[in-house]
């Protein structure tokens, strides 16, 4: 009879891995490494995230966006507007929210057409801007029409923590 640390012990060879770890993030990166997906690797994303495991979730959040998996580009659109796991990256950030919505993600077109209400990323376009939050909305997007509601005004649906991060720069 194999002991307990025989039975915790992953052992892998030609015919595949013994014991492998089956609900942690160490086990669903190493099933991403060797070419295994499954859905609920990127609700793992999320957790590394927030964990601030940055490098992993980026794995993870890349994976899932390759398959065009509409949360996984949310999530990338967050870590480069933030400078997780890299410099900060309006650019990249609103790229992946314009795919987002291009596939359909209401999530996607209003943080896009956020993104062109700022010009952050993006060139500045109060008309495209109202346009895509509108679109937004018709897609069932709550904060869209929320923003729509009061007048396209900014600050209704974003912190005050985060208003350094909108200002025009000259530099």
């Amino acid at each position: 009879m194999a002991n307990a640390e025989d039975r915790d012990t992953q052992v892998s060879d030609t015919f595949g891995t013994k014991n492998p770890e089956e609900l942690s993030l160490r086990g669903a990166l190493d099933r991403l490494r060797h070419g295994e997906h499954h859905p609920m690797t990127a609700a793992l994303g999320y957790g590394a995230a927030k964990a601030g495991m940055h490098e992993e979730a980026r794995e993870i959040f890349e994976d899932s966006a390759s398959r065009d998996n509409v949360q996984g580009m949310t999530w990338l659109s967050w870590m480069e507007d933030n400078g997780l796991a890299g410099p900060e990256n309006p650019e990249a950030a609103a790229a992946w929210d314009r795919r987002a919505m291009e596939l359909g993600s209401e999530i996607g077109a209003f943080n896009f057409g956020l993104n062109v209400l700022r010009g952050r990323g993006v060139p500045l376009d109060q008309e495209l801007g109202e346009q895509i939050i509108r679109k937004a909305a018709e897609m069932g997007s709550p904060e869209a029409q929320h923003l729509i509601d009061n007048d396209f005004d900014l600050d209704s649906v974003t912190p005050d923590a985060d208003e350094w991060k909108y200002e025009q720069r000259l530099f």
